[in-house]
């Protein structure tokens, strides 16, 4: 696999087929997930996040429009980031971006690095 490569998650609903091996129908929509440069920038800035105790639990979504990586202080909570890749936003506004709870864009842009930088610094009352 290479470093480009998106990560292919198999859906839940064919656990009735009992193994056969089916595979999706060629008619269904493709599914925007990250890549695993993407995933791995992430990952990294979740697990400094989490040794400082600050995070600790995500949550991945998939859809066809957007690919969404939740950031949880407890798992029984809202999220308190969402970090959002949209593919039709990329020559707008940033095919990536960083929502606060309260729905507020922190940061949108084409590099996911740049984009993340607001999560590293943290947010302080001025």
């Amino acid at each position: 696999m290479s470093e480009v490569e998106p990560i292919q998650f198999s859906p839940r609903g064919s656990a009735g087929l009992a193994g056969s091996g089916a595979l999706a129908a060629p008619s269904a929509p493709a599914i925007t997930c990250f890549t695993r440069t993407e995933l791995n920038q992430i990952l990294n800035l979740y697990g400094r996040k989490v040794a400082a105790g600050e995070w600790r639990d995500y949550a991945l979504d998939f859809g066809r429009d957007k690919a969404v990586f939740s950031v949880f202080r407890r798992a029984s909570e809202v999220p308190l980031y969402r970090i959002e890749k949209h593919p039709k936003l990329a020559r707008r506004q940033g095919a990536y971006s960083v929502v606060a709870a309260t729905g507020l864009i922190l940061k949108r842009g084409n590099e996911l690095k740049r984009v993340l930088g607001v999560l590293e610094r943290g947010l302080h009352l001025v």
